[in-house]
């Protein structure tokens, strides 16, 4: 992500509620969304839950006209979207660094709406905060707290497998597909054939959030990235207008090189159906 409007030492826009908070987190009450095994896995790869953190942004998303009869990206509507998570982000990363922390797991990125405001939506980062224990430093390369939307159990697989987060990327792209015409849909009925101006289409917009994911992970250094999730919605802009965003945690080979990976133990599962009597 852009670090234009990063600032480690911010606590603008953070209510006093909250900076009560990160202070108690401070002084070594530590809250957490963890679950219990995620937790206890944490700490076994070397780290202390420092606190929960939030980030919170309110945008309103501005209205774009398209062509009905063409396939294109709204770019207006791409951009909100990017840079409103980006704000959340942002915010979730500066409490982060109050609390010193190294990094970030378990991160969520949530979008909600509200009745009372048709054009605005809420986006919402949320977290635990960790430091290594031994004072071994995990940041990303450009210094800012790693963020990753792995679990406690995948962070301690990684971590001792000889890798580790440098940061959540993603990529957004918001597309409008054509409509089909009426003669073509009635020409087509009780048919099986394909449609290429929506195959083309959705694959256009899946190929742009894929690649912004990955520049924002070449621009971290990373060497890939796990745990790619890609999600398609419709956020009420209409049944032809669909956003594609991409998001993964980037990784990099972790100093100490790679610990023996156990081989996969099977697992007999007495819930399946069909097992003998």
């Amino acid at each position: 992500m852009s670090s234009s409007n990063y600032d480690p030492t911010s606590v603008e826009g953070i209510p006093d509620a909250g900076r009560a908070r990160l202070e108690q987190n401070k002084r070594g009450l530590f809250t957490s969304d963890l679950s219990v095994n995620e937790f206890l896995l944490v700490k076994q790869a070397g780290f202390d839950p420092l606190g929960l953190v939030v980030g919170s942004s309110i945008y309103h998303i501005g209205l774009q006209g398209s062509n009905w009869k063409k396939s294109q990206e709204m770019n207006v509507l791409s951009s909100a979207m990017y840079e409103a998570r980006q704000l959340a982000m942002t915010r979730m990363e500066e409490e982060a660094d109050q609390l010193g922390a190294d990094g970030i797991v378990g991160v969520r990125l949530d979008i909600g709406r509200y009745e009372w405001g048709e054009n605005m939506a809420e986006f919402i980062a949320i977290g635990t905060a960790i430091k290594h224990r031994e004072g071994v430093l995990h940041r990303a390369p450009n210094g800012r707290p790693f963020t990753s939307d792995l679990s406690g159990q995948d962070f301690w697989t990684l971590m001792r497998t000889g890798h580790r987060p440098v940061g959540m990327v993603m990529g957004s792209c918001v597309y409008h597909v054509a409509h089909r015409g009426m003669f073509q849909s009635l020409g087509q009925m009780g048919r099986n054939v394909e449609l290429p101006n929506f195959t083309q289409a959705l694959y256009d917009a899946r190929e742009l959030a894929m690649e912004r994911m990955q520049s924002e992970a070449q621009d971290l250094q990373a060497e890939g990235i796990v745990g790619v999730d890609l999600q398609e919605k419709n956020h009420g802009w209409g049944s032809h207008v669909i956003e594609f965003f991409a998001v993964g945690t980037a990784i990099v080979a972790a100093e100490g090189g790679i610990d023996a990976i156990a081989s996969p133990a099977p697992v007999l599962d007495l819930n399946a159906r069909g097992r003998p009597s």
